[in-house]
């Protein structure tokens, strides 16, 4: 049994040719499913943590609403 390795350089040149096949619908289907899976998986968590935080900011009087007390 080969094992074989393809260079950067290959692998970009057969996307390429695939992507010049496909529709126009394959082609954003495709666009949309690869954004999705290079996706940091923490991203969202992260711009929802930032938001929270400008928020808090936000607040009259620069706290958080209850002064912070889980009550």
């Amino acid at each position: 049994m080969a094992i074989s390795f393809q260079s950067d350089e290959e692998v970009l040149r057969k996307l390429r040719d695939r992507l010049r096949k496909m529709s126009d619908e394959e082609l954003i289907r495709f666009g949309k499913e690869v954004h999705r899976l290079a996706e940091n998986p923490f991203q969202r968590q992260l711009e929802e943590a930032r938001r929270e935080w400008k928020r808090r900011r936000k607040h009259p009087c620069g706290t958080i609403p209850n002064g912070g007390n889980k009550e």
